[in-house]
């Protein structure tokens, strides 16, 4: 009859194959009918970590706020303080010593708060964690200008005491998330690691710390930002930077002088925090990041 359904001699439906005499039917096959035979997506190709919206963005208006700085200052009528304290490379000089004590004090916290956090997640030195992470509670819960003028009594005048008052200060955002970010680690993972051979060192160095790194990198950022802002107390210790010039403008009342040294602070404080947003997308380990 026209209508059956059954195959002709000689030939098998679809999917179903001879071998020896015997059927088979492929069970993919089978799966791709019940599914509408559509075939599997095929895999996203991972986009750029940086956008160019990233990477414009903020450079641009940072350039545009500092040219109308430059060139309000440029038509501004200065008195002789005004130009005294502006002229003669003061102000590229007050630039220079600030970006000096944010890098100089941000690589000391780094190399003190990272590793203290990863030996603080041994277990050998687990119960000192509450005892470090006080002290780095009472550092940054003290007043700056307060902790920096009792490490100039300490220490006398200079950028040691500074430096030293800086690091203090930001101590414990890197030190929490390297231990947080260590401690989120999911057991399992570790165990496996173990399970195939590899040392406490090698499970460190591999599986741990690449997982920690988005937390341990905020923290840094975190750091970062704090330091920019703390640095510009430095010149009550005599360290100089850019709060030599906020000082003399609020003292000496000399209007030009205190917006040029604040709106300098805000675009490096907001210059540093873009580049360590961009080294937070691109350290970031790839099988960490949403849909890859």
């Amino acid at each position: 009859m026209s209508g059956s359904s059954r195959p002709l001699p000689g030939r098998r439906p679809a999917g179903e194959h001879e071998v020896k005499g015997l059927a088979f039917r492929d069970d993919r096959d089978d799966r791709d009918e019940e599914e509408g035979g559509a075939p599997p997506p095929p895999p996203v190709a991972a986009g750029p970590r940086v956008g160019w919206r990233k990477l414009t963005f903020l450079p641009v208006v940072l350039i545009a706020v500092l040219l109308a700085t430059w060139l309000w200052y440029r038509q501004a009528d200065l008195d002789a303080l005004s130009r005294n304290a502006l002229g003669n490379g003061q102000v590229t000089k007050a630039l220079w010593q600030h970006v000096q004590l944010t890098v100089i004090s941000t690589f000391f916290v780094l190399i003190i708060a990272i590793p203290l956090g990863i030996l603080l997640t041994r277990k050998a030195f687990r119960k000192a964690t509450p005892v470090a992470m006080a002290f780095a509670n009472m550092g940054q819960a003290t007043p700056a200008i307060g902790l920096l003028a009792l490490l100039v009594i300490w220490l006398g005048i200079g950028r040691r005491a500074a430096l030293i008052g800086i690091i203090i200060y930001a101590v414990l955002p890197v030190l929490s998330n390297t231990i947080a970010g260590l401690k989120a680690n999911d057991p399992t993972l570790l165990e496996a690691a173990r399970g195939i051979g590899m040392s406490p060192l090698g499970v460190l160095a591999r599986v741990e710390l690449p997982l920690a790194v988005p937390l341990i990198l905020a923290g840094v950022r975190t750091a970062l930002v704090l330091n920019v802002g703390t640095a510009t107390l430095a010149t009550f210790g005599g360290g100089g930077g850019l709060g030599v010039l906020i000082t003399t403008g609020i003292t000496s009342q000399r209007m030009p002088v205190l917006v040029l040294g604040s709106i300098l602070t805000v675009a490096l404080a907001l210059l540093v925090d873009w580049l360590a947003s961009l080294a937070e997308l691109l350290l970031r380990p790839r099988g960490l990041e949403v849909g890859t």
